[in-house]
């Protein structure tokens, strides 16, 4: 891994997991890390209820636009997270995959996206903790 760990997360459409995964580990982690998300067939525009979801704990991903996944973005990534792509994500050697199983909030209100939101949290976390702990810690 660089010097500064990067991380890219990829799911269908980055319009709900992916975008909300990036946005939290741009808030934990802050420059520590190099952050993308991409989707193998992207939406129009990000889930409005995981811009809401979002919004609720103060972080605001309504400029975000979901963006196409390419084999460049994997190949600059130390950590590729999947969340529900299937085999559409490009594999290099050398990189390490998380495949992470999060239910797809496409279609759903916020109060179900507030769950998928708090699991991703967690996960970025613990993700924070393996590639970029903070000062103080090993």
């Amino acid at each position: 891994m660089s010097v500064k760990p990067a991380v890219l997360f990829v799911c269908v459409h980055n319009a709900g997991r992916s975008q909300m995964a990036a946005a939290w580990l741009t808030h934990l982690a802050g420059d520590r890390v190099e952050v993308r998300s991409a989707g193998s067939d992207p939406g129009d525009a990000v889930n409005p209820a995981a811009v809401e979801a979002m919004a609720e704990v103060g972080i605001d991903i309504s400029a975000e636009t979901p963006k196409i996944l390419t084999a460049g973005a994997v190949e600059e990534s130390d950590v590729c997270v999947t969340m529900g792509c299937g085999d559409t994500c490009p594999v290099f050697p050398g990189k390490r995959y998380l495949d992470w199983a999060l239910d797809d909030p496409a279609g759903r209100g916020v109060e179900a996206v507030r769950p998928i939101r708090d699991e991703i949290r967690k996960r970025v976390e613990d993700l924070i903790a393996e590639i970029a702990p903070g000062p103080g810690r090993p």
